[in-house]
């Protein structure tokens, strides 16, 4: 199985900056994919971006194209997201999710969230 932990959430400024570290334990051989969620008020979960393995190949809402980024370390077990030029519509917790193969199905890990408000 693997586990996942989100962390560097918080408040900033429109126009400012956060990175977001998703923490992984567990079976990491076996994670194909990475992705970072956000769930903003009166909206259902969106997927903002991913990060497929091996190819290494990374997708992003069109909303955050040019603004954030999805990078992982391998060494350090843990996927970030660069968030720059901030927006208060990214307002939203924020989900890391792991797809991992358990069991031989393909199986989600998500973590708990972290909240990023973005005020004007």
């Amino acid at each position: 199985q693997v586990q996942v932990v989100e962390s560097g959430g918080g408040l900033v400024q429109a126009g400012g900056s956060l990175r977001l570290s998703c923490a992984l334990s567990g079976n990491m051989a076996s994670i194909v994919e990475h992705a970072w969620h956000r769930e903003s008020p009166g909206k259902m979960r969106e997927q903002v971006a991913n990060l497929l393995k091996p190819s290494l190949t990374t997708n992003y809402l069109d909303s955050v194209k040019g603004r954030f980024t999805i990078s992982g370390d391998h060494a350090k077990s843990k996927v970030y997201l660069q968030m720059d030029s901030l927006r208060p519509e990214d307002t939203g917790v924020y989900y890391c999710r792991a797809v991992h193969i358990f069991n031989g199905r393909y199986t989600d890990a998500w973590g708990q969230g972290t909240q990023v408000t973005v005020y004007t």
